[in-house]
């Protein structure tokens, strides 16, 4: 049974960082695509940003330059740095995996059959 097991979340203060991690298992290959999204209430889940195993990531415009996707394909996790964080960061994260890399491209998060179920960040101004 395939597992996304999301770490690293907390309550922060603007302009503070923090790194959520999400290690997999029940997965015999490599996930070609990980991700991040999230979801604040009352709002759809977006996403973040997502990294191939081959390290070519995409950003969603309003996180660009706060936040840095990684990866450790060895271990199937993912990372995600955040930096300069703001209030509006506030939401419940997810990571996603997908054994295709295509999805990548879109940041979809109905497109990637499997994810965690999240860790929540608050930013407080």
């Amino acid at each position: 049974q395939v597992q996304l097991v999301e770490s690293g979340g907390d309550s922060v203060q603007a302009g503070g960082s923090l790194r959520l991690s999400c290690a997999t298992s029940g997965y015999a290959g490599r996930w070609d695509c990980m991700g991040w999204f999230r979801q604040a209430p009352g709002k759809e889940r977006e996403g973040v940003a997502t990294i191939t195993s081959a390290g070519t990531t995409t950003y969603a415009d309003s996180v660009k330059g706060r936040f840095t996707i990684s990866r450790d394909n060895a271990k199937n996790t993912v990372y995600l740095q955040m930096n300069s964080l703001k209030p509006e960061d506030t939401a419940m994260y997810y990571c996603a995996a997908d054994s295709a890399r295509w999805v990548c491209l879109r940041r979809k998060a109905n497109e990637f059959p499997f994810s965690g179920q999240g860790t929540q960040v608050t930013v407080s101004s």
